[in-house]
């Protein structure tokens, strides 16, 4: 099997090695191999969900990666479902790639509602790069068959191709037609017939049958794209029990404890302003009725991710119980800030009301209310382009690091991620694949950061959705809400809730943020938002 001291390039110096045969020499070509990529995305998941980045929720197995790895501060989405996905999958911005609004095709080019041949996914590229590819989980970024996942270059696959899918059976969430809310054994629709099952744990166990299935000589890479904690609350009792009355207190209370627990982290400086969203009511004018119904939805919504961790306990002790962990890279992370909305009251889900909170008949979402504590202390949520929808807990565990448990200041895209880890592998992007000329990556590797280096990334982060805009210089972060248009300043350093606009006091950053703006829209294919795009989508953006 794999052994401890594995020698590739990219992670870690040379080691230097004093041959006095041939023999010596041939020993160690022969230890050489690539490592093992695993890719873990969680849904819908809120800036301090995790332990290590301040939450009350049970994650001592995240908590084991950020200790034997490195998290960063800032790291940032497309605030969406999609648009993220086709960017950490693609390495391009969601517009390049296809992705501009969801997976629904305007009829417009980079808004196909899938992912575009010139785009090349990170299966395609390291399939070509000689790893075995396999995907778990959620796909959202094409719904006819030409674009799924085995068409895109994974080698297996079992998820689903929608936004969101039950946790225990395969009933559609989402109204036709057609709906696609079905779980998939490769190209084909998978029918349950286990009596327990539940899909975070099924994940994990397909991506457990694909590992083993690797030839003995090829390195694999794995996409593990988890639904939880998204909606719908579904959960098994076991876990609700664990947080039964943990959250009594309610989310006033909450927030600002995981603000102090952030705080002592490192993770948020003790002058920032705690968000707080004004259109909210407090815990404390509910009805104790009231009270309840909610702190259900939050224990649900706890035993999801605690679920969650388990799951990615159960990876890690595979992956160390066949020597494979050691020459593996792993890396967490979120598609989006926690969700804001009561999406199972939406008009495109189908209304279930078969059972309590938590069980396979609810439709249940945990709303703003709660999410307000998930993204604490940030500003907004899901589909915002404020920090609360942007910005994800960031972690990368990697073989040989020279030191682990650091917190790094980061500031870097999803657009990173593909750059980074064909840095880390040693492979090289290619400029044609089957004839097609594809898009040059315009993200930036920071495995020297990683590596302990200074290093910033050079070039400005951009972002649009839904006619919302940003603009990341450093430390400094313009924001623009559809319809208004106009840009809001913030030096996150100092003020990362987003508390105090200073746009008016620096006009000349204002004018270059909006020279970056549209020269990065007219490179990706961004096109101004308007009610006739609107008009084309059952999909409705809450107030910020």
């Amino acid at each position: 099997m794999i052994k401890n001291k594995i020698i590739y390039f990219g992670l870690i110096a040379l080691l230097t090695v004093a041959c006095k045969d041939s023999k010596a020499s041939k020993d160690a070509v022969e230890t050489d191999k690539k490592p093992n990529i695993v890719l873990i995305l969680a849904d819908d998941m809120g800036f301090s969900d995790l332990g290590n980045y301040g939450s009350d929720i049970d994650t001592p197995n995240l908590d084991r990666l950020a200790a034997e790895g490195t998290r960063l501060r800032r790291f940032y989405n497309n605030t969406i479902c999609a648009p993220s996905r086709a960017s950490l999958l693609t390495g391009q911005y969601p517009h390049k790639a296809g992705i501009g609004f969801f997976n629904e095709d305007f009829g417009l080019p980079g808004y196909e509602g899938f992912l575009n041949t010139e785009s090349l996914t990170l299966a395609e590229v390291f399939r070509n790069g000689g790893y075995s590819t396999y995907m778990t989980g959620k796909w959202h970024v094409g719904n006819e068959k030409p674009h799924w996942p085995l068409q895109r270059g994974f080698d297996e696959f079992f998820g689903f191709l929608d936004g969101g899918a039950s946790y225990f059976d395969t009933k559609p969430l989402l109204k036709g037609p057609p709906s696609t809310a079905y779980l998939y054994e490769g190209n084909e629709v998978y029918n349950i017939d286990k009596k327990d099952f539940y899909l975070t744990d099924e994940l994990t166990e397909r991506a457990f049958e694909f590992i083993k299935s690797t030839p003995e000589e090829k390195p694999f890479f794995l996409y593990m794209a988890y639904n939880a904690p998204h909606w719908p609350l579904h959960a098994k009792p076991a876990d609700i029990a664990k947080y039964k009355g943990k959250y009594d207190a309610g989310w006033d209370e909450l927030r600002k404890l995981r603000f102090e627990n952030i705080k002592k982290l490192g993770l948020a400086n003790e002058d920032w302003n705690l968000f707080k969203d004004k259109l909210l009511p407090s815990w404390d004018s509910l009805a104790a009725e009231e009270k309840k119904q909610w702190t259900l939805k939050m224990e649900v919504y706890a035993a999801m991710v605690d679920n969650l961790d388990q799951n990615i306990g159960k990876l890690l002790d595979y992956l160390e119980s066949t020597q494979q962990l050691d020459n593996t890279v792993i890396v967490f992370l979120s598609d989006n800030g926690a969700e804001n909305m009561d999406v199972g009251k939406m008009p495109f889900t189908v209304k279930r009301k078969e059972g309590p909170v938590g069980t396979a008949g609810s439709m249940e979402a945990y709303t703003k209310n709660w999410a307000q504590v998930s993204n604490s202390p940030l500003r907004s949520y899901k589909s915002s382009p404020y920090e609360g929808g942007t910005a994800t807990p960031f972690i990368i565990r990697y073989p040989n690091l020279k030191e682990s448990g650091k917190i790094l200041k980061g500031g870097n895209h999803v657009v990173d991620i593909m750059p980074t880890l064909l840095n880390i592998a040693q492979i090289d992007y290619p400029k044609t694949y089957n004839g097609i000329q594809t898009n040059a990556l315009p993200g930036e590797s920071f495995l020297p950061l990683l590596q302990g280096e200074n290093w910033n990334r050079e070039q400005p982060i951009c972002f649009e959705w839904f006619g919302d805009r940003a603009v990341w210089l450093g430390d400094l972060k313009a924001v623009s809400l559809y319809p208004g248009n106009t840009w809001e300043l913030y030096d996150l350093a100092t003020d990362r809730t987003e508390s105090k606009n200073i746009a008016a006091s620096q006009p000349e950053t204002i004018a270059k943020v909006d020279a970056i703006y549209n020269e990065w829209a007219n490179t990706n294919g961004v096109i101004a938002w308007s009610e006739e795009m609107g008009k084309k989508t059952q999909f409705r953006k809450s107030p910020h």
